[in-house]
């Protein structure tokens, strides 16, 4: 519904945008009573009021996709930008599969070539892999603060300088020491990216088109991966040093777009809200629908994140009791000084109160009422790891050479398994709000497992005589092309949209920040024990991920809820974290006092 409330439901604050005339000028507006108010605005939205909402069922949207988008064009631009920081994350994780095997790179630094009788070049040549890892790990750390602290804009731009600064020492890299330094502050980069920009995206898009705008930063991250392998496979024929310099000096290019672009974009309406910030919120949603701040749906919009960021305002303010007196919003200078009477003379110091509020706040991921939330996000993102995406991308030449493959076959399939994972994750655009998170998680794990069980079982039956079973060979390719399309239309987005879905406004940077640890803390597991699996034994390493594919089948199964189509403001219902009818009664408490303000002030 798009239409304008009626003259006696005007809500317009003080300094309200969309107030441009003074008083003098307009009519004496009819001021109905509260519960009039309260139930027209009822009847407006459909019988939903501006908090029941959070007490639905899962409601489909009546229009299409494709018509959704195009209601919200702004949101989609919006995010189509936001989600460029995922090819930067895609790229710097290909560019390195090539360049390490490249002649001028290795005589560049002949630690990590194994030619040359080095026992240790194995070693330096993982450790260079996984500098990006610790690097990330620390960045996503970093970003957890970041994003509550300054938004979720200043941290993309924190994360964008990182990586830019990591490039250009890479780029310009004389010895091993400047690459691994290189390799590590663009991690750092990489991490901060990798968890703020899926959470700006979910927090400024509308839930009909959430998971389908999500999809979006696993899209760019395999188009990363794609972009980065194709520069290295052509620029390896270059004799000179320009063949590993030039892939490492292009990935500049896209992190200058995204940092002067980025004040384009607007901020964050729900961080906005948690500031306390409640008339930029408003106008932040207004620009994001494309409608009016007076429109029915803004307000409601507005009045939902309103009353989720007060909640979330109370529930702090009687854990931390003097603490939250000195980091709540300005607009709060009541509570601010009924609280500062509390405060004792130990806890003067404000850095001391700054380390140990931000330390409680971590640990609110663990507590009760957000540890479930903590443990789906963390093991989605354990499981996109350990079902083998990222042991096939780093180490698919020599995957592929179990399956009896020649060098130039090898590198020409990788390339096309790439390619694979990014149609699914086009598919996945297309139906992950139709069908939902779950039915793509567990339909995704089951066509994994299949795929790994039989490439398992031919490369059990075949290894040790290719040259008369090439078939069987091909027949193995053509399944690790159907598990890298399952991926990319299951584990590959739902993991990363899911963590940004589920955790309340005032921990959502935190709580996506440790989903996000769990990503590449296993991602770093992954890149050091595929290689023994591979070495060691010939179907060992297909039989693990085929084995954790089951796995990932029963996590989904009795842990992760559906999310789809369902608000931000939602999640508490949808986990069963919630009081029940406690909670119901005071955020309805909350909004009917919001009401009885703008009713006073007019």
């Amino acid at each position: 519904m798009h239409s304008k409330l009626p003259t006696p439901l005007d809500f317009s604050t003080p300094n309200s945008p969309s107030t441009d005339s003074s008083p003098s000028d307009s009519p004496s507006k009819p001021i109905l009573p509260l519960d009039q108010r309260i139930a027209y605005v009822e009847h407006e939205l459909a019988g939903q009021s501006p908090i029941s909402s959070a007490f639905d069922p899962p409601r489909k949207s009546k229009i299409g996709l494709l018509a959704n988008i195009r209601k919200n064009r702004y949101v989609l631009n919006c995010a189509l930008f936001a989600s460029l920081g995922g090819i930067l994350f895609g790229y710097d994780q290909g560019v390195i599969s090539i360049i390490l095997v490249i002649p001028p790179f290795t005589s560049r630094f002949p630690r990590i070539d194994p030619t040359l009788g080095s026992h240790t070049a194995s070693f330096w040549k993982g450790f260079l892999t996984v500098a990006i890892e610790f690097g990330a790990i620390l960045g996503v750390a970093l970003a957890g603060f970041t994003a509550d602290k300054y938004g979720r804009k200043h941290a993309i731009r924190i994360g964008v300088t990182f990586f830019i600064l990591g490039s250009i020492i890479q780029t310009a890299a004389h010895d091993y020491a400047m690459l691994v330094i290189g390799r590590f502050l663009g991690g750092i980069g990489i991490g901060t990216l990798s968890m703020t920009a899926p959470m700006y995206m979910c927090e400024i898009s509308p839930p009909d088109i959430r998971g389908a705008l999500l999809c979006l930063e696993e899209f760019n991250i395999v188009a990363g991966i794609v972009i980065a392998f194709y520069i290295t496979y052509g620029t390896r024929f270059i004799v000179t040093e320009l063949s590993w310099r030039l892939p490492f000096g292009l990935q500049i290019l896209p992190a200058l777009v995204i940092l002067f672009g980025l004040y384009q974009l607007p901020a964050s309406p729900r961080w906005l809200a948690n500031q306390g910030r409640y008339e930029e919120s408003l106008i932040v949603i207004s620009t994001l629908r494309q409608l009016p701040v007076d429109d029915c749906t803004v307000r409601k919009e507005w009045m939902d994140m309103r009353v989720e960021a007060e909640y979330q305002r109370e529930i702090q303010k009687s854990r931390y009791q003097n603490l939250a007196s000195k980091h709540a919003p300005s607009h709060m200078s009541g509570d601010n000084e009924r609280y500062a009477e509390s405060i004792e003379p130990a806890q003067v110091s404000s850095v001391w109160m700054d380390i140990r509020f931000e330390w409680m706040r971590w640990g609110d991921t663990f507590r009760h009422g957000c540890w479930r939330r903590t443990m789906v996000g963390a093991g989605l993102m354990f499981f996109q790891q350990f079902v083998g995406i990222n042991a096939l991308i780093y180490y698919s030449p020599t995957l592929f050479a179990t399956l009896g493959l020649d060098f130039e076959s090898r590198l020409t399939m990788s390339g096309i398994m790439n390619v694979c994972q990014l149609l699914g994750v086009s598919m996945s655009f297309l139906i992950m709000d139709k069908l939902g998170r779950r039915p793509l998680l567990l339909a995704g794990s089951v066509a994994m497992l299949a795929c790994h069980a039989i490439v398992a079982i031919l490369v059990g039956k075949y290894s040790g005589n290719w040259a008369e079973h090439q078939q069987a060979g091909w027949a193995g390719v053509t399944f690790i092309f159907i598990y890298m399309i399952s991926f990319g239309l299951s584990w590959g987005p739902v993991p990363w949209a899911i963590p940004s879905e589920i955790f309340p406004s005032s921990l959502r940077a935190k709580g996506v920040a440790v989903s996000t640890m769990s990503n590449w803390i296993n991602n770093l597991i992954i890149g050091l024990i595929t290689p023994p699996l591979i070495e060691r034994t010939n179907s060992g390493a297909f039989i693990f991920f085929a084995a954790n594919s089951a796995l990932s089948f029963v996590f989904v199964w009795f842990f992760v809820p559906e999310t789809a189509n369902r608000s931000l403001e939602d999640m508490d219902q949808i986990f069963g974290d919630s009081k029940g009818n406690v909670e119901e009664m005071k955020k309805r408490e909350l909004y009917e006092q919001m009401m009885l303000n703008e009713q006073i002030r007019e």
